[in-house]
């Protein structure tokens, strides 16, 4: 089982209720910019020293599963595509890293919106995962797990998708539901955007 949890506006107790209750041994760090300005409990450094009094492992993994890249042909009109980043060689890299680290720990993939609806987390990474055959739960604010096939299902309805019909399939809508929910609350780079529409 891999996880998923957002560290939200959490105290670093209650953050770590939430992995003690789910048996997480191992976080997987995937932002791409490891800190918190709001709350600064989550940023990198101090976030490693409290995992570490509570016996759970860290590593960051947001060059490699983050939400944003250096590349630029990952985006389109300054809005970066998460079909794109999933092709990238930095994605398989860390996407090995935390199989690999599936033998050893009950990892949590973490990154900060309290919503998996409105994350990359779930998005991009727990759906390559899922699609592998892995099986995926995202831990919510108040401790309830949401399997991943639940959560797709939640992810149609607030699409306003269907299920499947008699002319397209469930997984031929997951794909819409997919690409209008990342293209929602994907990273906008604006000076991108803007060079794109200046040299258009």
């Amino acid at each position: 089982m891999l996880f998923t949890v957002g560290h939200s506006t959490h105290s670093i107790e209650a953050f770590l209720e939430l992995l003690t209750k789910s048996s997480v041994t191992a976080i997987a760090d995937v932002r791409s910019s490891p800190y918190s300005r709001f709350s600064p409990q989550f940023s990198r450094e101090a976030l490693k020293q409290s995992l570490r009094q509570a016996n759970v492992a860290y590593t960051f993994l947001g060059k490699e599963l983050g939400a944003r890249s250096d590349n630029p042909a990952c985006y389109k009109s300054g809005k970066v595509q998460y079909d794109l980043l999933a092709q990238q060689p930095a994605f398989a890299d860390g996407v090995a890293r935390v199989n690999e680290g599936m033998a050893r720990y009950s990892i949590a993939l973490m990154c900060a919106e309290k919503d998996p609806i409105e994350c990359h987390r779930a998005l991009l990474v727990a759906r390559h995962f899922h699609q592998s055959g892995v099986s995926v739960a995202h831990i919510h604010a108040d401790g309830s797990l949401e399997r991943h096939d639940t959560y797709e299902s939640r992810l149609l309805a607030i699409c306003k998708l269907s299920e499947g019909d008699m002319f397209k399939t469930r997984a031929e809508f997951l794909l819409e539901a997919y690409a209008k929910q990342g293209e929602r609350v994907a990273y906008q780079d604006e000076e991108m955007r803007s060079a794109e529409a200046a040299a258009s």
